[in-house]
């Protein structure tokens, strides 16, 4: 309804959809009469159980319009017009106007704001949104997000007076390494705001940027993303942001062109402060610095209260780890100096936090604070974007759950606004490969569909002309095309689709995908065999350190040709979801084509697969490619290699993702168990034996001598190898999407109990409500535990030789309740069960 008088009373005059007999209960798009912008609607539904039992109608829910025409807007783009050394980090430019709302009592008023450079607005001295970051970082010079905030309990009848602070963020500040310095995307800052009042009686008042504004710099002095802030509490201009305030020594305004960007309401979440870290303690190190310890590697800032005279400088300096003799270590930030610098103004208890930097840390050595420092003075501010936690993992081994809780925390850690890669050094770029290798791990932790859909939109944006996909995503490199990073254009909305049953991402990204394919398939030529061009490879795969064992080098042919029929299978499978019949035909047979001239290729007469590394092995099953003749032989030779190593993996970030599902999915469960709880290097469990709380980039970040890996690229909060984190749950734990019915619309129950572990279990929050799977050995009795959402169903894998076996709530499963179909699969039994919580216990497992 329009009113929401309107709603409470029955009367939808946008939408009645009436009763609708379906299951499909997810993604029904509005459908109703023709919005104008800025319209509010009010809703709400109810729903029958399969006994037609109507429920009560929902608690009232409400959605807003943006501006969805370009005269929509009223303002004008305007920069300060102040002198500035475009060369150095600037005093951060402050921006106000006054104005008077007289127009009777006020209804509602919105303020739409965008910037180049980041913004925090103010209005009559109160921040307007908890928000971020602003406006987010995008293909500045193709889409450039506008955000919509509700100002109507800011407002005064009279006078008022907003307030904007702009700053260089992505926009203006440094961003890469090797020199690229500031600038990128433009050398001005400008804003582009207006507030729009709507009065009771209907008028309508717009307050816009234009030339009447005031401009000035304040106590920000410096800010940066990979520097830090300097803040000089000194140069405070109390009330600035309220009415009355006396601007006349401010200067004045340029009224300028906008640029080719086209406006776009904010589709992802915001960045927001989510949690707050206390510190676990204070040292001093050998070197006599005085350091703090988070006691989580985090990203965000600390948060200082301090009181001293007024021109008291204090520093604090930001640092992931401590070096072997317990120093404060920062070689590994590069040319990032993580610094935040606080200046007071004396008079009594001040507190301090940044405003446009953030830092990657655990450690933060301090500097001239007066007085003594105890952990009650500092407070960690966890923030990314704001994304709802929708999976748990937990099982019987402690190194395993610190490693889900690693792979929680570098994900809160990179998913800032864009995936980013890491975010401490100077670099903090949205790497497409880490994105696509742990794009279903991020999707179990957290609700990541609004996420990757901003992100993927930039995707497209960003593609060349030829189809090539960047290597970072916004495109700050120039550099594109290159396997297993581009193909994230591809498989990224292609696992979104399975996660969240949407597959109007894929209609949206379709063409994205597409062009991809359509790039590889002109590079590899009539032989389908893609050897040109640059790419990184099977990135930072495990030398062997055995002279007897060849090193891993997966040669660039086979992965680019590899990846080329993975990326084209799913572009076939999109297409079939849209019904796009012909193209789907199309896709398949190319898909044919290229498996053949792989095998022709890559594979010997007596089974060896190239140049016999893990990784050739991983890709070749995972993506099909091998006759299924061979499928076997290829998992014996995979599975030989890793016992062969101790138990180790060679893999880097293309191979290991995918390591332990091959091995698993071709009877290989105890050997994959045996990878995931190594403890020596390398593996997964090899950082957490090391103290990690988060990542690593590399396997051996830090040396089991102590030493650390190569200063130019060793992060330590570096989300990649934590894909890991989408076995534990698919496999460990047994929570599977059937891909015939994405969403979760059908769930596969397959929990695979294997190695030491006692007991596993996982939950997810789908769109349909909690999922959980669960496991635990006792006495000779195997317990499996799931719970199946409403208006989905379960199709739960028992080990048994048969259902005889097996009870449900101490039911035979005939007699169980909600167990609606048995039957035997090969050493499983199958049963499949409609919503509801179930345990099943199998004897003699």
């Amino acid at each position: 309804a329009s009113d929401p008088d309107k709603l409470a009373a029955g009367a939808g005059d946008l939408w009645d959809t009436g009763q609708v007999l379906s299951d499909h209960s997810l993604h029904q798009a509005y459908a109703g009469e023709p919005l104008n912008t800025g319209q509010r609607c009010y809703w709400k539904l109810r729903v029958s159980d399969g006994d037609g039992q109507l429920s009560d109608w929902s608690k009232p829910a409400e959605w807003e319009m943006g501006l969805l025409n370009a005269g929509d807007w009223q303002a004008e783009w305007i920069q300060p017009d102040l002198t500035e050394n475009l060369m150095v980090s600037e005093p951060a430019p402050m921006l106000r106007a006054e104005f008077r709302a007289e127009g009777g009592a006020i209804h509602s008023a919105r303020a739409y704001v965008t910037s180049l450079g980041l913004y925090e607005m103010l209005l009559n001295g109160q921040r307007v949104s908890d928000w971020l970051f602003t406006p987010g970082w995008t293909s500045y010079h193709k889409r450039l997000q506008y955000q919509t905030y509700d100002v109507t309990d800011l407002l005064a009848a009279g006078a008022n007076a907003v307030g904007v602070t702009l700053a260089d963020g992505w926009y203006r500040g440094n961003i890469g390494w090797g020199g690229r310095g500031r600038g990128f995307y433009g050398e001005k800052l400008a804003l582009l705001a207006q507030i729009v009042i709507t009065y009771a009686d209907g008028g309508v008042q717009v307050v816009g940027t234009g030339p009447g504004w005031k401009a000035a710099t304040g106590p920000i002095l410096k800010s940066d993303n990979y520097n830090g802030e300097t803040y000089d509490a000194r140069l405070e201009k109390p009330g600035w942001a309220t009415a009355g305030y006396d601007d006349t020594l401010w200067a004045g305004v340029k009224v300028v062109q906008a640029g080719p960007a086209v406006l776009v309401a904010q589709v992802g979440p915001p960045v927001r402060r989510i949690e707050e870290v206390t510190p676990c303690g204070i040292l001093r190190t050998p070197a006599g610095e005085l350091v703090v310890d988070m006691g989580q590697n985090m990203v965000g800032w600390l948060r200082l209260k301090v009181d001293g005279p007024a021109g008291t400088t204090v520093k604090l300096r930001h640092a992931e780890v401590l070096d072997q003799h317990g120093n404060f270590y920062t070689a590994n930030l590069r040319t990032a100096q993580q610094t935040d610098t606080f200046i007071l103004k004396g008079g009594g208890p001040e507190t301090f936090e940044p405003h446009f930097t953030f830092h990657g840390f655990r450690f933060v050595a301090v500097e001239g604070y007066p007085g003594v420092l105890s952990v009650d003075d500092l407070t960690g501010i966890v923030i990314h974007s704001d994304m709802a936690r929708t999976g748990q993992f937990e099982c019987s081994n402690p190194l395993i759950n610190q490693l889900q809780h690693n792979i929680l925390w570098g994900q809160k850690g990179n998913f800032l606004d864009v995936p980013t890669d890491c975010p401490q050094r100077d670099e903090r770029m949205g790497w497409a490969g880490d994105a696509q290798v742990f794009s279903r791990t991020a999707a179990f932790n957290m609700n990541v569909a609004g996420f990757f859909t901003k992100w993927l939109r930039d995707v497209a944006a960003d593609q060349w002309p030829d189809g090539a996909v960047p290597h970072v995503i916004p495109d700050v490199l120039s550099q594109a095309g290159a396997t297993g990073w581009a193909d994230a254009a591809v498989i990224v909305p292609w696992n979104m689709y399975q996660c969240y049953g949407d597959a109007r991402l894929l209609a949206e990204q379709f063409a994205s995908m597409a062009a991809w394919v359509g790039y590889m398939r002109a590079q590899a030529g009539e032989k389908l065999i893609w050897n040109t061009g640059f790419h990184f490879g099977d990135w930072l795969a495990v030398p062997s350190g055995d002279a007897n064992l060849p090193n891993p080098v997966t040669s660039i042919d086979l992965l680019a040709t590899a990846f080329f029929a993975y990326s084209t299978g799913i572009v076939q499978q999109a297409a079939l979801v849209l019904g796009k019949t012909a193209e789907a035909a199309a896709y398949a047979d190319l898909l044919e084509q290229i498996k053949a001239a792989f095998c022709r290729e890559f594979l010997s007469p007596n089974g060896r697969l190239g140049p016999n590394t893990q990784t050739s092995y991983v890709l070749a099953l995972m993506f099909e490619l091998l006759p299924p003749e061979q499928r076997d032989g290829a998992a014996a030779r995979l599975a030989a290699d890793v016992r062969q190593r101790g138990n180790h993996m060679t893999t880097g970030f293309l191979g290991a993702s995918f390591l332990p599902h091959v091995l698993s999915s071709h009877g290989y469960l105890g050997v994959a168990y045996d990878l995931l709880e190594q403890e020596a290097y390398p593996g997964w469990l090899y950082p957490v034996t090391k103290g990690a709380t988060t990542i690593w980039e590399r396997w051996d970040g830090l040396k089991p001598d102590g030493t650390f890996q190569d200063v130019g690229m060793n992060s330590f909060n570096h989300y990649a190898y934590g894909a890991i984190g989408e076995w534990l749950y698919r496999v460990v734990a047994g929570l599977e999407i059937d891909p015939d019915a994405p969403g979760y619309k059908r769930i596969v129950f397959h929990p695979r109990p294997g190695g030491q572990l006692e007991y596993a279990s996982a939950s997810h929050d789908s769109l349909y409500g909690r999922i959980e799977s669960g496991w635990a050995r006792d006495e000779g009795v195997l317990q499996v535990a799931v719970t199946v959402p409403p208006n989905t169903e379960g199709i739960v894998y028992l080990p048994a030789q048969s259902a005889a076996e097996i009870t449900e709530g101490g039911l035979a499963l005939n007699e169980a309740e909600g167990v609606e179909e048995v039957w035997q699969e090969q050493g499983d039994v199958l049963v499949r069960v409609g919503s509801g919580q179930y345990n099943f216990s199998i004897e003699a497992a």
